[in-house]
């Protein structure tokens, strides 16, 4: 193998490492998300985790966070909790942000 072909694989494996860990980043973030909501909404125990695993779902049904926004903002506005549509992308950004210092001190345990 050439140098270059070394660093053709090498970058191949960044972009799916840096790809997996967004991945698992955005799904830690709708699982804290989606417990967050659930307390909002009074939900607790089971139905707080099968909420957030729906919220986990939703997000698998088109590319970006749109899919994910309105269903919690619908859910809330349902509950009368609604959000402004800033602080609740607030929110998402919050939650993606600490999901994303988990995933690492989980990586560096």
């Amino acid at each position: 193998m050439t140098t270059f072909d070394n660093r053709e694989n090498a970058f191949e494996n960044m972009y799916a490492h840096d790809a997996e860990m967004q991945f698992r980043a955005e799904a830690r973030r709708n699982k804290l998300l989606g417990l967050w909501v659930a307390a909002k909404m009074g939900l607790s125990g089971d139905a707080a985790d099968a909420y957030a695993k729906s919220v986990v779902i939703e997000d698998l049904k088109e590319v970006g966070d749109n899919d994910v926004y309105r269903k919690i903002a619908a859910d809330l506005a349902e509950k009368g909790a609604g959000l402004p549509e800033d602080e609740l992308r607030g929110l998402m950004q919050k939650f993606l942000s600490e999901a994303k210092v988990q995933i690492a001190g989980e990586a560096s345990a």
